[in-house]
């Protein structure tokens, strides 16, 4: 057999549903070329060119030196032929070798021309054009090969690459004495012990990182985290304690709060801890359905109990049976329906609409208000009786404005979450955005703070939200002292007076940077910050 008779076809076995893979009957993986690109960019990145060439240089060679290895165990008659080498090369995917040329007197030489070559592919494509050849992988494949082709040291050394702007690259592969002393520069990336003291320098970097990571572990040590919700403040570590507390027992719960503080995770909070967390979690907004239709939507009804009942139908209570009701708003609910819900609770049985069944319901009921309930029983509008009924334990959620400590945290997982959802690499804030977030009085709550950084992730056009990405009436806070709102922030002069002035020097920005007092490159950073056009 010849080297141009080889078909990937022979030395490529495969079960088609997966598993192992035996090239020339050795295991091979297929690993995408992406994934060796951003690790070619994580090394140099992490390690600097140097190392990372050192890296990739030596495990090219161990995989040419292992497919020469293979070939001699498998096809021992094709090892002395000089095009196995390139022919093996093109059937691994790596590179398409559009001309080689041997020469093995008075020295061995080899000149290989390469097209389509993969690293070059992946550098210009992670790293932008290259400043010296980038094959590394590839040279080192060909040197490893070699060596054990011919029991020898060889070398091959790449001189024109297309990741630099080549049209082409070209590389050639001498013995160590063929190459006399131009070998020398490239000798480190092939030496074990180059490795050995790049490994002893990353590993002084990664215990002095490590040191840093325990000290800023040490500084979270306040976070506490509840069912995946962190906070850093007091009153709100407070407030999960006792839900997590109050979900032991199955006593009925009030939530009390401002709107938008998140009262209904709260709830799920006190579902899922308690032995209920297995079974239906179910929630209604009572101010958000008509008294008519809010019976049937907590009981259910009857086929033909009303007009377009046409079948049928649980309410709530089933529907939560063995779990917990969430009944956000409570204190909308009218007397008449107050009533109901109280027989419901005291009977543990509910009846649909326009039936004489009872049914038996287990619920746990949770209930929600942004209301003051005991305030409501004194003006007689909420029943004394249910207010006790469900008020065993009353759960205060603080609003966000007292809890300055949790809103950057907050801010950062709803960051997270609006990146995943809008599908936006959006790293993180502009110092001057961390500023007003904290600074702003978040009349909405939790509610709101959610909303305004899925509103920036949408706006933000780089890696980070700047003030401008924010919506006005957080970027421009009211105090809700009429004589202090007069106060306009600095940056709004400093946009007035550099966009007069660029105006009244028709356009000369040089000028208006001297006029103004400031650099060139300042002012310009300035125009781009302000978004002056």
């Amino acid at each position: 057999m010849k080297a141009s008779e080889l078909d990937l076809r022979q030395i490529l076995s495969f079960s088609p549903k997966g598993g192992i893979m035996n090239f020339m009957g050795h295991r091979t993986l297929i690993i995408d070329a992406m994934a060796m690109g951003l690790l070619r960019k994580e090394l140099i990145e992490n390690l600097g060119a140097f190392s990372a060439r050192n890296i990739l240089t030596r495990l090219g060679y161990a995989h040419g030196w292992t497919t020469a290895d293979n070939l001699d165990t498998e096809y021992s008659d094709l090892l002395q032929d000089p095009q196995c080498g390139p022919t093996l090369h093109m059937l691994q995917g790596a590179v398409n070798v559009a001309k080689c040329e041997i020469v093995f007197e008075p020295s061995f030489r080899m000149f290989n021309t390469w097209q389509q070559s993969y690293e070059a592919e992946q550098h210009l494509l992670h790293m932008g054009i290259a400043h010296e050849p980038v094959c590394w992988m590839l040279t080192g494949y060909v040197s490893g090969y070699c060596s054990r082709m011919l029991g020898e040291d060889i070398y091959c050394i790449e001189s024109q690459c297309c990741a630099k702007g080549d049209p082409l690259c070209h590389n050639e592969t001498r013995t160590r004495e063929g190459w006399g002393s131009l070998i020398d520069p490239y000798l480190p990336y092939f030496q074990a012990e180059t490795i050995g003291s790049m490994l002893h320098e990353v590993t002084a970097k990664l215990m002095k990182s490590e040191k840093q990571m325990k000290l800023k572990r040490s500084l979270m040590e306040d976070d506490y985290d509840c069912c995946g919700l962190t906070v850093k403040s007091k009153t709100m570590r407070n407030t999960l304690d006792l839900a997590k507390r109050i979900a032991k027992v199955e006593s009925s719960v009030v939530i009390t709060g401002e709107s938008g503080v998140g009262k209904e995770r709260i709830a799920r909070i006190i579902h899922s801890e308690s032995a209920r967390a297995l079974r239906p979690f179910v929630a209604i907004n009572c101010s958000a359905v008509t008294e008519t239709l809010l019976e049937s939507e907590f009981f259910g009804h009857a086929k033909g109990s009303f007009t377009g009942a046409n079948k049928d139908r649980f309410g709530l209570f089933e529907a939560a049976s063995g779990g917990t009701l969430f009944l956000d708003e409570v204190g909308e609910i009218s007397a008449n329906m107050q009533a109901k819900l109280l027989r419901a609770l005291q009977e543990r049985e509910i009846r649909r609409v326009g039936e004489n069944i009872s049914r038996p319901v287990d619920v746990r009921i949770i209930a929600a208000t942004n209301r003051d309930l005991s305030d409501e029983v004194a003006a007689g509008r909420f029943r004394e009786d249910l207010y006790y009924r469900l008020c065993i334990f009353e759960l205060l959620v603080p609003p966000l404005r007292d809890r300055q400590e949790d809103i950057l945290l907050l801010a950062r997982n709803f960051l997270n979450t609006a990146t995943a959802k809008i599908g936006k690499e959006v790293i993180g804030f502009m110092p001057e955005v961390t500023d007003r977030l904290a600074q702003y009085n978040w009349p909405g709550n939790v509610r709101q703070l959610e909303n305004t950084i899925e509103h920036a992730v949408v706006l933000c056009q780089g890696k980070r939200i700047e003030l401008s990405d924010l919506p006005k009436s957080v970027r421009f806070k009211s105090s809700g002292n009429a004589h202090a709102d007069m106060i306009r922030p600095m940056e709004e002069f400093e946009r007035e007076q550099i966009l007069s002035a660029i105006k009244l020097l028709d356009g000369d920005k040089t000028e208006a940077a001297k006029r103004l007092g400031i650099s060139r490159s300042s002012l310009y950073q300035k125009i781009k910050r302000y978004e002056i056009t």
